[in-house]
């Protein structure tokens, strides 16, 4: 697992950490059951404070990426990581679904929105 920290990112490092741990997952680079990295080592490693590791930690676990067993360590969810992919997908949808309605609100064809996303994964996003 590569994460790679921007301090020209907008978003807080505690973030940035979550979304690549998180990425990790649900590409499936990271399997269910897999131990991750421990705060202190992680931390020390993207040279950032254990407080933001731990901040990061926190909100994956509250949000059912993984578990953490006090004394073992934190390890990718065994259960879910299919249902957190679908979850992703249904966020995807609801704002795909949300781009529909402001294209159709200014005028747009379903083929100009189509284009238009098109164009857009040709950028490097």
């Amino acid at each position: 697992m590569n994460i790679i920290i921007s301090n020209a990112d907008p978003r807080p490092i505690y973030q940035q950490v979550g979304e690549a741990v998180r990425g990790a997952i649900i590409s499936g680079e990271l399997a269910p059951g897999a131990a991750l990295p421990s705060i202190r080592g992680l931390a020390k490693d993207l040279r950032i404070s254990v407080i933001t590791t731990k901040r990061a930690f926190e909100e994956l676990e509250r949000e059912g990426y993984i578990s953490t067993v006090p004394g073992k360590g934190s390890f990718v969810a065994e259960t879910g990581a299919g249902l957190l992919r679908e979850r992703r997908l249904a966020q995807i949808e609801e704002h795909l679904r949300q781009a529909l309605r402001l294209g159709g609100s200014c005028g747009l064809s379903r083929t100009e929105i189509g284009e238009m996303l098109k164009v857009l994964s040709e950028e490097d996003v």
